[in-house]
């Protein structure tokens, strides 16, 4: 009980932090995002400064985190375990980018937006809510087996007519 209650505090103070960053930042400004992505017009770099930061931020903070026997708020470390690009990554790569393109706000912005009562970010949310609803059930769903020839009545190959 008392590992969940420091698991539960750990997790609110990461999320508060993460999401005043992101705010700070000006990550869930999305006229802001949507400027730092047109780098063919009116290209506001101001947003890689703020992920330059995060970035060295992660590179030191990794490095220290990873040096300790366990972490404080969990049992183990969760670091992802595939090292290879696959279709998925690829694919869910596009879905992302298309997002942040076209809405200005990617997962985290878009859930801060919220406490500020943001109509487009709730829009984003539900939105990305449906597309992680739709993404369980694809992978989950596992096409019916073709036949074989031998499975075919007559087992040979199917008449064309």
């Amino acid at each position: 009980m008392i590992r969940a209650a420091r698991h539960l505090a750990g997790t609110l103070v990461a999320g508060l932090l993460f999401g005043a960053g992101l705010a700070v930042g000006g990550m869930t400004d999305p006229r802001k995002v949507i400027g730092f992505l047109d780098v063919g017009g009116a290209w506001d770099p101001s947003l890689a400064l703020v992920m330059v930061g995060a970035v060295a931020v992660h590179f030191v903070a990794y490095r220290w985190v990873r040096g300790s026997a366990a972490p404080l708020f969990a049992d183990e470390f969760a670091v992802p375990k595939l090292r290879y690009i696959d279709r998925k990554l690829v694919t869910g790569s596009v879905i992302f980018g298309a997002g942040w393109g076209l809405g200005g706000y990617c997962p985290g912005p878009g859930i801060v937006s919220l406490g500020a009562g943001s109509r487009d970010a709730l829009l984003f949310v539900l939105t990305m809510a449906v597309g992680w609803v739709l993404t369980a059930k694809f992978e989950t769903w596992k096409p019916a087996p073709r036949k074989t020839t031998s499975e075919l009545p007559g087992g040979g190959p199917a008449e064309v007519s």
